[in-house]
């Protein structure tokens, strides 16, 4: 693998499963990207350009461009097919490696929609070039949003590659019928803010109303689109953040039970007690306990 003439690049690769390898390419600087990778024929190669283009390069004189929210699967059994990308400028871009036999695997009762698994294609090289779908930019943005220091991160870049696999192969798609709004980037953004917002103000937050003044978005698709970016309604991601906070705070044992109850906008310890046991199934300070 060579990566030239960006020293702001960060390039990550993840063993999803023996046979399964996730590369997660990312362009902070104001030049292209180069990355050249080589890979062997038996892997099936779905790259999947996040934002801003991109171009792959096979050959001295064939190259292929992918464009923003666009993706292209490519596989041959009979010939290696390096990657060699050029990213421009803040581009992300990602690429699932997979063996064929794994695939397979995966798709073996439903073989008969997916095109290069039946019996007739499975030995021939293969190559479909689609447009991204909104569920799909929305999932694989999160693979880039998540926060490795939150002790699941493997776990959670898993979920969401198999996610994106569900969506990609999907025979129909009823994405704008469930989210219409989703269709435009800045609405995710503004959701992406409000989840913002509700942490910055956790103590005291504000209503549902005043955030969607700020934000810029109406109640129904505050509600709405919170709910489908983030699996919950907003206070109740509010109710879990705001325990999981307290439950690292009574690991760093700086504070005791009324104060942390307070920073996170309970009136009286009594309260925030009864939720920490229903969320975790034993008071704060028993939790403390059998920690030590």
């Amino acid at each position: 693998m060579s990566v030239k003439n960006n020293e702001q690049s960060k390039i990550d690769e993840h063993l999803v499963q023996d046979g399964f390898t996730l590369l997660q390419i990312e362009n902070d600087s104001n030049q292209v990207l180069k990355y050249i990778k080589d890979v062997s024929s038996n892997l099936i190669q779905i790259h999947f350009c996040i934002n801003n283009d991109a171009q792959l390069q096979f050959g001295p004189h064939y190259s292929l461009g992918v464009k923003s929210q666009n993706s292209v699967l490519l596989y041959n059994p009979n010939q290696t097919l390096a990657i060699n990308l050029s990213l421009n400028p803040k581009g992300k871009y990602l690429v699932f490696l997979v063996t064929i036999k794994m695939f397979h695997s995966f798709f073996s009762q439903v073989a008969d929609i997916i095109p290069f698994l039946n019996e007739e294609n499975k030995n021939k090289k293969y190559y479909l070039d689609k447009e991204l779908s909104p569920s799909e930019v929305l999932v694989l943005n999160q693979i880039f949003e998540d926060q490795k220091l939150n002790g699941m991160h493997n776990l959670y870049i898993k979920a969401k590659v198999y996610e994106v696999l569900s969506l990609y192969f999907s025979k129909t798609s009823n994405d704008e019928q469930s989210c219409p709004f989703l269709d435009s980037e800045a609405n995710v953004e503004r959701i992406k803010k409000a989840k913002q917002v509700v942490i910055s103000n956790m103590a005291d937050p504000p209503s549902l109303q005043e955030i969607a003044d700020e934000v810029g978005l109406s109640l129904s698709k505050l509600k709405e689109g919170f709910k489908h970016i983030y699996g919950e309604s907003v206070f109740n991601f509010l109710l879990d953040y705001k325990l999981e906070f307290a439950r690292k705070q009574l690991l760093t044992k700086k504070y005791n039970v009324s104060e942390i109850s307070l920073q996170i906008g309970y009136s009286t310890p009594s309260h925030f007690i009864t939720a920490f046991k229903k969320k975790y199934g034993t008071t704060p300070k028993q939790y403390i306990m059998s920690i030590n």
